[in-house]
Order: C-alpha cells, then sequence, then structure tokens
C-alpha cells in the first residue's frame, strides 16, 4: 500500500480547508493509499512560495515519507507557474508521484506531465487576469473620486494627544480611544512637529516642545520594550565612573 500525503489550501480565512480533505481522503479510500500526514495552509494566497503548510511537505517529501502527493487542484499549489513546476521538478526527482483530483492527471506518465504543464500555465494566466482586474477597478475608484486603501482612524487626536500630555499612561489612552499604541506615539509627535513649526522663536514655546519630545520619546521606548522585554540573563548594567584619583581629591 502506498503512503500518501494530502495537501490543501484556502486564499482566506472565511473559507474551510476541510471541504478539500474531505473530498481527498475519499480520493485515497477509493485508490487504496494509506494517507501518513495532512498538511494546510488556511488564508495564505498562493503567489505565495513560502507557506508553513507547504513547506512541512516539502520538508518531509525529502524525508521519502511518502511516494504520493494529493491536492484538490493545481492551483491549490501555486499560482505561478513558475514555482508549481518547481515543485513537480522536486517531487520528480524524488520519485513522489502528484494527483490532482479537479483535473484528474497524475504524473505517472508522460502525458500526465504534460497536461501538468499546460494546466499550470493555465492557473498563472488565472491569477495575472485577477490582478488586473483588481487594478482596473482601483483606477476607477481613484478616477470617481473614492480614497484607495484603509480608512483613516476617526478618532480625535487632539483629546488622545491631551489626555496622553495630561499624564495618562501609553496603555490606558490607547484602550481608552481603541488604537494602537504606536497610533498614539505617532499622535503625539505630529502635535510636536505641528507646534514647533508654528512656534519657532518663542523660548517658553520651546521648552515646552522640549516636553513633548520627552514624553514621545519614552512612550516610544516603553512601546518597544513592551513589544521585545528585555530578560535579566542579557541585560548589562552600565559601568560605574571611574573612581577620582588621589592627587585629584
Amino acid at each position: 500500500m502506498k503512503r500518501a500525503a494530502i495537501y490543501a489550501r484556502a486564499s482566506t480565512p472565511e473559507q474551510h480547508v476541510e471541504t478539500q480533505l474531505y473530498d481527498l481522503r475519499q480520493l485515497t479510500a477509493q485508490r487504496g493509499f494509506e494517507v501518513v500526514a495532512e498538511f494546510t495552509d488556511n488564508g495564505v494566497s498562493g503567489t505565495k512560495a513560502r507557506r508553513h503548510g507547504l513547506d512541512s511537505l516539502m520538508a518531509d517529501a525529502r524525508k521519502r515519507k511518502f511516494s504520493v502527493v494529493l491536492v484538490a487542484a493545481f492551483d491549490r499549489v501555486a499560482r505561478s507557474t513558475k514555482h508549481f513546476l518547481q515543485v513537480m521538478d522536486e517531487f520528480d526527482d524524488l520519485g513522489i508521484e502528484f494527483v490532482s483530483r479537479r483535473e484528474n492527471v497524475d504524473t505517472r506518465g508522460p502525458m500526465g506531465r504534460l497536461f501538468l504543464t499546460l494546466i499550470g500555465s493555465i492557473a498563472a494566466l488565472e491569477s495575472e487576469l485577477i490582478r488586473e482586474r483588481i487594478k482596473a477597478g482601483m483606477r476607477r475608484r481613484k478616477l470617481e473620486g473614492y480614497r484607495i486603501g484603509r480608512q483613516p482612524l476617526n478618532v480625535d487626536r487632539a483629546a488622545i494627544v491631551r489626555d496622553r500630555l495630561n499624564g495618562m499612561s501609553l496603555m490606558k489612552c490607547s484602550k481608552k480611544y481603541g488604537v494602537s499604541r504606536a497610533s498614539v506615539i505617532r499622535f503625539v509627535r505630529a502635535a510636536q512637529h505641528a507646534e514647533s513649526e508654528v512656534n519657532v522663536g518663542n523660548p517658553m514655546i520651546a521648552e515646552q516642545t522640549t516636553a513633548v519630545k520627552c514624553i514621545a520619546s519614552r512612550e516610544e521606548i516603553e512601546c518597544r520594550l513592551s513589544r521585545h522585554p528585555v530578560s535579566s540573563s542579557n541585560f548589562v548594567a552600565p559601568a560605574a565612573p571611574p573612581a577620582a584619583s588621589p592627587a585629584l581629591r
């Protein structure tokens, strides 16, 4: 009995890879294969060459853990013809058969290899056509005057800066207004920059601007330390200054 591995991929988290897995399990039972492993990538585009599930599949293939790979369709492996053929070449070098359920093609014979290349090219063409349609839609929206990309944050930036400068902690400020700590830091810096341009030459305003700079720098340090905490094992304390010699005392 041949040992088989199943690979399934879904482009968005809303899609379910279980739909593909059910059909592939049934196909392995019909052909008398023994499923030794299942690999999945959920919410990952086929244009990406590096994927956790696919990388694990290739790693086990190099260890000869199975002799057959089954997928629901060619485009589940890759949307790029170049990447797809690279994967197929490696399977061929390892002596691993590749079976696609939708196209009903395997690579045991020369005709299967021919159809493999043709259908892989069609999958790449389909991906390029989708990309062109998306770009055309973005151009149309831009010509109609709509904003392209993520919408700006609809928050009271002045209130965020005011609360932060009045002593509210970075965490409390971000939770109160429902924004990230990095956004709070960015708003404070933007207010600092705008105020410094308006009030150039006023020493009192300059002193307040310096205080805002210190707060912004402290916020950035706090944010970075919260993301990458420093352990006591790799913390090096600053060296103490050398003691003055008796002659200098």
